[in-house]
């Protein structure tokens, strides 16, 4: 999908630093991004770079040492911890490398919880959850816990739990990187038909160079800042 000139998630001057039992570490050294509406935005580096520093920062888990996060024009860094909860659960999704799925629940009572924390009534979630697993083609996993999933049906249970609340952004951190290449393109295929049917939009850390050439912006850390590729 083509994105629009609005800004949903925009980074601006981002520094962050890490103490060390002797040292001060700086990662990130003056991060700008901005993420617009219906994108696909890879950020790839080394191992180490602060590409998953830099996405929890985005999505308000970390804050920078300095720097600003801008939320639809809105501040995240003035934001109390209770404020922060709010918005990670209502307004960004997220998908982790290892897929974070409670095993005593099934795949739809997963997808269900981010819902029923945030006060939707239980008959609602579950017939929005059984729609976002349809939509990522687990009609017939929804009631087999996670460990009844393969990788990649674990990580689609993953992408329909980060949908749950409507995300305004969803925000991947090496969504691929625990799976086999084919169960990989796989995922990859599903995120860019969310994006282009469903308008979603996404900021992907990834390591996997055919997956980040295949988003509308390519973004590489070099040296604790951001470079543009082609």
């Amino acid at each position: 999908m083509i994105g629009s000139e609005e800004n949903i998630l925009s980074a601006k001057e981002i520094h962050r630093e890490f103490q060390t039992a002797s040292a001060v570490l700086p990662v990130l050294k003056g991060i700008n991004l901005d993420v617009k509406q219906g994108e696909t935005v890879a950020v790839t580096g080394a191992s180490g770079v602060g590409k998953s520093t830099l996405l929890h920062i985005m999505g308000g888990l970390d804050r920078p040492t300095s720097g600003e996060v801008w939320l639809r024009g809105k501040s995240l860094s003035g934001q109390s911890e209770k404020s922060l909860a709010m918005v990670r659960n209502q307004r960004i999704g997220f998908v982790f490398q290892f897929h974070y799925l409670l095993e005593d629940f099934s795949a739809l009572e997963n997808v269900m919880i981010p819902m029923l924390v945030a006060g939707v009534r239980k008959s609602a979630a579950a017939d929005n959850g059984e729609q976002l697993l349809k939509l990522v083609g687990l009609e017939d996993r929804m009631d087999h816990r996670p460990h009844q999933l393969s990788g990649g049906e674990q990580q689609r249970v993953a992408v329909a739990r980060a949908l749950a609340n409507k995300p305004e952004v969803v925000l991947a951190d090496e969504p691929s990187g625990n799976l086999d290449t084919a169960t990989g393109r796989k995922l990859h295929d599903l995120l860019f038909e969310l994006n282009s049917q469903q308008g979603i939009t996404f900021l992907i850390a990834t390591h996997n160079q055919e997956l980040a050439r295949s988003c509308r912006k390519n973004l590489e850390i070099v040296d604790g800042i951001i470079v543009e590729r082609d």
